[in-house]
């Protein structure tokens, strides 16, 4: 049995210089849909064409290519980060929450690939 349990979701965290200019790329370039731009965090998210799989488009000055984090969603963020912690796995920072829309935390495996935990904090919308 395994430590946590993560929901049927990943979303592939990308950085980009220009969220809305990616996702007009991704959209006319793959057919991925424009789920929503949260201009407020600098995320943008695309639908791809495999189901419960995402892309999310993180707005840097200087995005640094090749760098892709895979997010899990997770219904309970804080008990599933305890129980990771308890098993020594290193978390980058504390985790960060943007009210009304989403938790998240950093982590990292046993070779220091980055990978994040998300709970939707919008209810379900």
């Amino acid at each position: 049995m395994s430590l946590i349990s993560v929901d049927k979701t990943i979303t592939i965290a990308l950085s980009v210089k220009d969220r809305h200019a990616s996702a007009d790329w991704y959209g006319s370039m793959l057919g991925f849909e424009t789920l929503y731009h949260a201009d407020e965090a600098g995320w943008s998210e695309l639908q791809t064409n495999t189901p419960g799989v995402a892309i999310g488009l993180g707005e840097h000055t200087e995005p640094v290519p090749g760098n892709c984090v895979p997010v899990f969603g997770i219904a309970d963020l804080d008990a599933a980060r305890q129980k990771l912690e308890q098993a020594n796995v290193r978390f980058d920072g504390a985790t960060e929450v943007i009210e009304g829309m989403v938790k998240t935390a950093t982590f990292y495996d046993p070779d220091g690939n980055a990978l994040m935990l998300a709970e939707d904090l919008t209810g379900g919308v």
